[in-house]
């Protein structure tokens, strides 16, 4: 499982698979496993926010936000509320890279910091990395800043580990 590995665009290639989904940085011809779809292409929320997940590795997971208008509160800075649904995204999918096959995971617990404004026009980063990679649970932090490196918020987070039996 180390060694998986995505990069958005690092190979070019796309594989379709049934039902319309679409798994783009992949070499033609090499399958992509069931988490590798996942990640990429069933985060509907994370696609309506514009999410740009940039990297993702089982060690840590990486993504991009362009700070719009309607993602915005007043003054028009980043709402806490979409700073918080970046990381969850991040903390589930990094979960995700690191669970047995058929795996699930749901956030069972998350505490955000909020320590500067994202202004509107900029774009916020975001870097999840592991606390601790258990059988039953994970603990995920994000930091989230903007290009220029100024530090908006940080999140923890606990995510369940599901079976596959568990799932419904």
């Amino acid at each position: 499982m180390a060694g998986r590995r995505f990069i958005r665009g690092s190979c070019g290639g796309t594989e379709e698979f049934g039902c319309g989904i679409v798994v783009t940085g992949w070499r033609a011809g090499v399958p992509a496993t069931w988490q590798d779809v996942v990640v990429t292409n069933s985060l509907p929320f994370a696609k309506l926010l514009g999410i740009e997940i940039t990297a993702a590795t089982p060690e840590k997971v990486t993504a991009e936000l362009l700070v719009r208008e309607e993602l915005c509160t007043r003054p028009a800075v980043l709402h806490g509320g979409a700073i918080m649904s970046l990381a969850d995204t991040l903390g589930a999918v990094a979960t995700m890279l690191n669970l047995p096959e058929r795996g699930g995971t749901t956030t069972i617990e998350s505490k955000t910091n909020f320590l500067g404004p994202a202004a509107v026009g900029s774009t916020v980063v975001a870097e999840c990395m592991p606390i601790h990679r258990g059988k039953r649970t994970m603990v995920w932090q994000t930091r989230i800043s903007t290009k220029e490196g100024r530090l908006v918020a940080m999140v923890t987070q606990t995510q369940l580990v599901l079976e596959a039996n568990s799932q419904s």
